[in-house]
């Protein structure tokens, strides 16, 4: 039984930089409210600004897909994870470029350091769609796990690398599902985390199925798997989010998994505005929403690569897409990065779980990372380009 429920509060203040021609364009009307780059926040929660040095442009005529996963191993060095779709061609055609690997590293200056990934013999690489490659972790070990599957409804798998490409294991299969109860197949997996202390994946399973599934980082072994509450998943369908109704009480969908130093699972439904806390075997702990009651302020229109104003009532695609954990050893701050559709990094109290401030970013934030000095990497998918917001460290 939850030990406190919070709700937040509409968090208000500048925006970070308009986008450049490197990411999607803004509305002319938003100009006036997107000319600050670091947001006002309590004099307690960390603040950060857009950095746009970072990165450095691409060797070889490289260009990225739609870049949706972003991790940072034991030396600080940023990766990416990015994405091919019919879209991207056409773009690469027009910019005369060709597309780079899909797993790169880059140095903290923004240098690409390698890159590799995509099909190769003795396992099954994500289907060559939109959003396929659609999140990355770098465990302890400095493993790259890659998660793909995305929206697709047939399947996925989560596959485990050295840093160097090396394969080492492969969870699920491309094509095949089973629901939300099987042990083996995944239904859409969005990302997935590694908890040193057990060596133990966890992995947000996803678009079509609705849980955290659990297995052995070594073997695959399976071990367990829960819905929203800690319950057993149903697969029942969507339900909408109430500003002031009862909890839904299915996740659509299970878009991120992170777990804490001290063991807590923070798991994201993205299409809900809330993030679910658990202990490590499933129990459920507690529920935080992130600007339930207020409509989604933004959507994005593919088409033509640009941020437009969104009038509609509800959440859209979600205010919690990502979360990530301050860098000091008690992670004291929970950062809750949201989608497309608010275009914001929440900061949260991690043992209250009260908003303390926001930073309105660029784009939304599909998925994000901290590096050992407090910077925030972050990607949006639709901008096919990564960004750093540096942590304020003036006293």
């Amino acid at each position: 039984k939850s030990r406190r429920i919070w709700t937040s509060l509409v968090i208000i203040g500048g925006a970070a930089a308009l986008a450049t021609s490197c990411g999607p364009r803004e509305p002319e009307e938003a100009a006036d409210v997107m000319a600050d780059e670091t947001q006002t926040a309590p004099a307690s929660a960390p603040t950060f600004s857009y950095d746009a040095t970072w990165p450095k442009p691409l060797p070889n005529n490289w260009a990225l897909g739609d870049v949706w996963g972003v991790a940072v191993d034991s030396q600080d060095n940023p990766w990416i994870a990015h994405a091919n779709s019919e879209r991207i061609q056409a773009l690469l055609e027009e910019e005369g470029k060709e597309l780079a690997p899909p797993i790169i590293q880059f140095d903290d200056e923004g240098n690409v350091l390698q890159a590799w990934g995509g099909p190769s013999e003795g396992y099954d690489w994500m289907e060559d769609t939109f959003a396929a490659e659609h999140g990355m972790f770098i465990d302890h070990e400095d493993n790259v796990w890659v998660i793909g599957g995305g929206t697709r409804a047939d399947g996925g798998v989560t596959l485990k690398f050295t840093s160097a490409g090396e394969f080492l294991l492969q969870i699920g299969e491309n094509g095949k599902t089973n629901g939300s109860n099987d042990q083996q197949l995944l239904g859409g997996p969005t990302t997935a985390a590694v908890h040193p202390d057990t060596n133990e994946v966890f992995i947000a399973d996803g678009y079509t199925n609705q849980r955290v599934i659990v297995f052995d980082a070594v073997t695959g072994d399976y071990k367990r798997h829960w819905g929203a509450y800690g319950n057993p998943p149903d697969d029942g369908p969507a339900e909408e989010l109430s500003p002031d109704g009862p909890a839904p009480q299915r996740w659509d969908p299970t878009h991120c998994v992170r777990v804490a130093h001290d063991g807590l699972v923070y798991v994201c439904d993205r299409g809900h505005n809330r993030v679910h806390i658990f202990e490590t075997n499933g129990t459920f702990v507690d529920e935080v929403f992130i600007e339930r009651e207020t409509p989604a302020p933004w959507q994005f229109d593919l088409e033509n690569n640009v941020y437009l104003n969104r009038t509609d009532p509800g959440p859209g695609v979600g205010s919690t897409s990502m979360v990530a954990f301050s860098h000091d050893p008690d992670q004291q701050y929970l950062y809750v990065g949201s989608a497309t559709s608010y275009r914001k990094i929440y900061v949260l109290d991690r043992l209250t779980l009260e908003v303390l401030g926001a930073t309105d970013t660029r784009g939304g934030n599909h998925e994000m990372t901290v590096d050992s000095a407090g910077n925030i990497y972050t990607v949006d998918g639709y901008s096919r380009w990564p960004e750093r917001y540096l942590i304020d460290t003036t006293p």
